[in-house]
């Protein structure tokens, strides 16, 4: 499978971003998809994991109540709605894909279950 992040862009605080996920190609062995972030100087850290086969999400706790994901599957893509954006989530955004059919250990899948990466798009939260 190939994943395409995109919508990252420039936005005030207190804003809103909608990050689209674009899968291609064979997605057989894709169960849910994770939202990552890398801010500068910083290591990546998660921000979302979204289980393809019934939609439940879960959320990093500093973006609980602000973000949320979901999916079109017609599109074969899943977003990534990011409200009241702060200047701390600027950051390049990565989505991710991978999982082994419904095993929803939620920490094995934040470190060791994303197989597939796609490019980043740079979000920038600034006034």
């Amino acid at each position: 499978v190939q994943l395409q992040a995109s919508g990252g862009g420039l936005a005030q605080p207190g804003g809103s971003l909608r990050l689209s996920c674009t899968a291609s190609g064979s997605k057989l062995d894709v169960y849910a998809i994770g939202w990552y972030r890398q801010a500068p100087g910083k290591a990546r850290d998660w921000v979302s994991i979204f289980f393809l086969s019934d939609g439940e999400t879960h959320l990093a706790e500093d973006v609980q109540g602000r973000f949320t994901s979901s999916a079109n599957n017609a599109r074969n893509t899943v977003y990534l709605q990011m409200n009241s954006l702060k200047t701390e989530d600027t950051a390049v955004y990565y989505c991710a894909g991978g999982g082994v059919g419904d095993y929803r250990d939620l920490q094995w899948l934040v470190d060791s279950g994303m197989t597939s990466w796609g490019r980043g798009t740079q979000v920038t939260v600034s006034s």
